[in-house]
């Protein structure tokens, strides 16, 4: 098993490598992806300063989006005949991750039920993440086995930010076949005609994207990025602020509320397993 070094704020960083490229990742740091580099160019934005305070949501890499993807109508649901309280995008990128296997180009983390889980997600899990570099792709394997006597509904989402300079943003492009979006800013649906990278926030939720990935192309000077996903995911949200150097395009198992309202739950059956993968290349 290959150690750890000490990266930000001293925390224990894992460096994946494989010619070119070079991926680091923070397991306590709920298993964040903090960069990602092809030959020099640096694929993803990352506000150090919101990783070292434990404090503060992660702004940038690629968070995990676990129990659920987005918040929750009053940051509750019910379960057992009682209400239960998460947080938008869940526990799963505020909580440590542990090793399970370290060598050249592989990550192996993972992470438990606990009672501290269990009080706002009332189901016995274990979820495995494999982080493997290939060239220059980078593979995030979801692993999730439940333990419990009851199915388990599985929200999961990412969260990666994509470095793309404001400069660059009036030229930059997602690739999609999106005809209907939730605008998330304006909190109702709408016609998808494109995207306007530049506007003040961008937070469209894009409810028909057809195709198992897309294309970031993130404008002069900058190679696109390849991201393909397990036909799980559904839901493709991108999201950006003005005079930030990034754009997220984030795959969704299901739209925001999904444990409250059911609609696109993924379930699974007690004693199964359930593996989804996403695959960024640059």
């Amino acid at each position: 098993m290959s150690g750890p070094f000490p990266g930000i704020a001293g925390l224990d960083t894992y460096a994946l490598e494989d010619g070119a490229c070079r991926v680091e990742i923070i397991p306590t740091r709920g298993a964040l992806v903090t960069r990602m580099v092809v030959e020099g160019e640096e694929v993803l934005f990352l506000d150090e300063g919101t990783v070292a305070d434990l404090t503060k949501n992660v702004r940038g890499g690629i968070p995990v989006l676990f129990p659920i993807a987005g918040p929750l109508p009053g940051d509750t649901y019910p379960a057992d005949r009682k209400a239960y309280t998460l947080p938008q995008h869940g526990f799963a990128r505020r909580l440590p991750w542990t090793v399970r296997q370290s060598e050249g180009s592989l990550l192996v983390l993972g992470l438990t039920s606990s009672e501290e889980t269990l009080r706002q997600y009332p189901w016995a899990f274990d979820a495995q993440l494999t982080f493997s570099l290939v060239g220059s792709r980078l593979t995030l394997d979801f692993d999730l086995e439940n333990r419990d006597t009851r199915p388990l509904p599985l929200h999961l989402g990412y969260h990666p930010y994509f470095r793309v300079p404001q400069a660059n943003k009036a030229q930059a492009r997602v690739e999609t076949d999106a005809t209907h979006a939730w605008d998330n800013r304006e909190k109702h649906e709408v016609p998808f005609t494109g995207l306007d990278l530049t506007a003040a926030e961008v937070d469209m939720h894009l409810r028909d994207h057809k195709g198992p990935g897309t294309t970031l192309e993130r404008g002069p000077g900058l190679p696109p990025v390849k991201l393909s996903w397990s036909p799980e995911f559904r839901l493709l949200v991108v999201w950006t602020l003005q005079g930030k150097d990034f754009v997220c395009v984030e795959p969704w198992t299901a739209a925001a509320g999904a444990l409250a309202t059911g609609e696109g739950l993924l379930h699974v059956e007690p004693g199964e397993r359930v593996s989804l993968a996403f695959d960024i290349e640059a």
